[in-house]
């Protein structure tokens, strides 16, 4: 991919980092400042059971390395960026899932390359197929620190300093978001389309089977966890809603497309949009009582 296209990419995800930040207020997180147990809850189910349960999924069905790397990447992204809008449909804890998505999105820089080295690491096709790929680390921290936090931090600052015009931008933004991240997929999938068509039947698998332990997963720790039903649908969306935005940026800078990753990545951030909004229609149409 040119550098071009690689800028342009980049500037994407920043754009619609920015638009979820509009949607952040500081109120969210003084809410959860009495009780921090449901964001530890979510921080454990994002960022150590998710990538275990990928690495269990992994050794289970034994996808090819690359395939395998696109599904310890997804793991270790931060939530997505609809995640609070589906949590809120759902009549979860909006402001759990506010302060989720911040805090997993401002910590990617350092913990998404330590979770994806580390649990990639424990698969050993992914694992001979990463020592074979040179990974700038430092290189990887500025990138997610450049299109996702800088953009997260100016869009709080937005809310906080001018909150009519943040108002203002938000549905515009959300607009973009969409157009943004459909482009961000269709740039996955264009140079790979062959080697979708032929793997076509393994990718929908892979991603749906990973998508649905995601939030079975989550549910079921959320659930042992003892978090009411409000806590418990916010954690179990955040978890299975990853920004594969982001995983699709990474592939492109630094492991140069590679087919598999950019495949599984692509069609997760697809599919996730229609699980969460599944699973977020059906727990509107229930009760949220704790």
């Amino acid at each position: 991919m040119s550098t071009d296209m690689l800028w342009l990419l980049n500037l994407a995800l920043a754009i619609i980092m920015y638009g979820v930040a509009l949607t952040i207020r500081t109120e969210h997180f003084k809410e959860l400042a009495k009780d921090p147990k449901p964001i530890l809850v979510g921080v454990l189910s994002q960022w150590i059971l998710l990538p275990l349960l990928t690495l269990a999924l992994c050794y289970v069905i034994e996808p090819v390395p690359s395939m395998a790397l696109g599904m310890f990447l997804v793991a270790a992204c931060p939530g997505g960026n609809v995640s609070n809008f589906f949590s809120m449909m759902a009549k979860g804890n909006t402001a759990l899932s506010v302060v989720l998505t911040s805090i997993s999105s401002v910590a990617s820089p350092f913990i998404t390359p330590l979770v994806f080295t580390f649990w990639a690491s424990l698969y050993a096709p992914s694992a001979n197929l990463l020592r074979s790929i040179e990974i700038d680390a430092w290189g990887v921290i500025q990138t997610i620190t450049l299109i996702l936090v800088l953009p997260l931090i100016l869009g709080i600052v937005t809310t906080k300093v001018l909150p009519k015009v943040a108002k203002k931008l938000e549905a515009p933004f959300k607009k973009i978001s969409i157009v943004f991240f459909a482009a961000i997929v269709i740039a996955a999938i264009l140079p790979n389309r062959e080697h979708f068509a032929n793997h076509l039947f393994m990718i929908i698998l892979l991603v749906f089977i990973h998508n649905g332990t995601a939030l079975l997963g989550a549910f079921g720790f959320a659930k042992a966890m003892r978090q009411n039903t409000a806590n418990t649908r916010s954690i179990t969306i955040e978890t299975g809603i990853q920004n594969s935005g982001l995983g699709l940026v990474i592939i492109f800078n630094f492991f140069d497309g590679l087919g598999g990753m950019a495949l599984i990545t692509a069609f997760w951030g697809i599919w996730h949009l229609f699980s969460g909004m599944g699973l977020s229609y059906f727990w509107s149409r229930k009760s949220a009582r704790t």
